[in-house]
């Protein structure tokens, strides 16, 4: 069969494997065999096997399971419930207030825990009761929750950072400081979207009550909302710190997150045994799977770089005559379009070793290429008819939102998303200047 044939059925053949509800994982794996055979022959499977040890023998992957760790036991601490009721009633004056105090809790769970998941969830039982009570409108409340919950895995240290530095082979630490200001920037986008629908319609985001407001101590509230914040900001400081500082590897800094977790955990007075066994075990779940579907793609991709799937993509770009700046938005389109039907781990494990080598040679610095990646990939979690955020958000949402509200809801959020990538990608300083700064001595 001729390279062109075997690329359009391996890629037909994952969409029908995906389609018919068939675990990510075993699907790639399964079509790295079946392709296999069809193409290079039996002789293949050595280097496919050899390719799979690289990627199980990388240092760097042991940051997953302790950045999964950190996330779980973060949010079995209750520190986020307590921060929000603090900021909640602090910004309790302005319109929209219960909005803002969400995305600027979503920017702090961001940078500690990165489990979307996670923070969809917490979020989500907490601020949509009030949100409801105080007649917010729906959509622009669910809106702000799935896309600031959505912020993790962007915002460092996220695991989809750690996943796209090993496969890239880029500096971790690297990203991190490049994903860094984007993540900022969208949640800026965010909070302005939310100031400016509020300030024009004040009844989708009306103020706290006054009654509520007259019964609460303001410097109490305030040092509350301290006492609350600084640990999960000492905390940011000392992943990130260590990393950009050179005084840890990332690896290192995910280890030193899950003890400084696992020691705020102790002092809020909810560590018991259970807890942490329930933390371990979900972290080893969870890592399990992470790891099964890079083994699946590693031999995808293997198979597919080994049948000339390189060549026959690079081809396809190249014969489109749009210059670089064309074949970087048909990338960009491409990864847009894959988040409505694959999750963001399959998306950067398929697309990655094939993108990477067709924009380096077209141009683009690499670590401007995979931070925009990533920053795209923010729409993953919010776009229909898969996304994650959407389906968290809709399992703990009061009985009067319905999935109607969410989707409605989100569309505003991924438009300022679109509108942030078309930033980054007018002014990549915003990308490249803090990884400049940190690492060009």
């Amino acid at each position: 069969m001729s390279s062109e044939l075997l690329t359009t059925l391996m890629f037909l053949g994952l969409l029908a494997g995906l389609f018919m509800g068939h675990p990510l994982a075993f699907v790639l794996g399964g079509l790295a065999i079946i392709f296999a055979y069809l193409g290079p022959g039996p002789q293949i499977f050595g280097i496919i096997i050899n390719r799979i040890y690289s990627q199980m023998d990388n240092y760097i992957l042991l940051a997953v399971p302790m950045f999964i760790l950190m996330a779980r036991l973060l949010s079995d601490s209750g520190v986020t419930e307590n921060m929000f009721h603090a900021l909640r009633l602090v910004l309790g004056r302005v319109r929209g207030g219960l909005l803002l105090a969400v995305i600027a809790i979503s920017v702090i769970l961001a940078a500690t825990t990165g489990i979307i998941g996670a923070s969809v969830t917490v979020i989500g039982m907490l601020a949509l009761p009030s949100m409801m009570r105080y007649g917010y409108q729906k959509e622009l409340a669910t809106g702000a929750i799935a896309a600031g919950g959505s912020l993790g895995i962007l915002i460092p240290p996220s695991i989809m950072l750690v996943i796209l530095g090993s496969y890239s082979q880029i500096s971790v630490g690297q990203l991190f400081a490049a994903a860094l200001m984007p993540g900022l920037l969208l949640a800026a986008l965010y909070a302005l979207y939310v100031g400016v629908v509020t300030f024009f319609k004040p009844e989708y985001g009306p103020p706290v009550s006054e009654e509520e407001l007259a019964q609460t101590d303001r410097r109490e509230i305030m040092l509350s909302l301290l006492k609350m914040a600084v640990p999960p900001i000492m905390l940011i400081l000392g992943v990130l710190g260590s990393i950009f500082s050179g005084w840890a590897t990332t690896t290192e800094a995910a280890s030193i997150g899950a003890f400084l977790t696992l020691v705020m955990v102790i002092v809020y007075g909810k560590f018991s045994l259970s807890l942490l066994q329930d933390a371990v075990m979900a972290t080893a779940r969870t890592t399990s799977m992470v790891l099964f579907v890079v083994v699946g793609a590693t031999a995808f991709t293997g198979v597919f770089i080994a049948i000339g799937g390189q060549q026959v993509v690079s081809g396809f770009l190249d014969g489109m005559g749009l210059g670089p700046w064309g074949i970087f938005i048909v990338m960009m389109l491409i990864v847009f379009v894959l988040g409505m039907f694959l999750d963001w781990l399959g998306i950067v494990l398929i697309c990655l070793p094939i993108f990477l080598p067709i924009a380096t040679a077209a141009g683009f610095e690499p670590l401007w290429f995979v931070t925009m990646i990533a920053v795209v990939l923010q729409t993953s979690f919010l776009t229909p008819p898969f996304g994650y955020a959407l389906f968290y958000l809709e399992g703990v949402a009061p009985k009067e939102i319905t999935l109607g509200h969410i989707y409605r809801g989100i569309i505003p959020f991924v438009i300022l998303i679109i509108i942030g990538s078309a930033l980054c990608a007018i002014f990549p300083q915003i990308i490249t200047w803090l990884p400049n700064l940190i690492f060009a001595r």
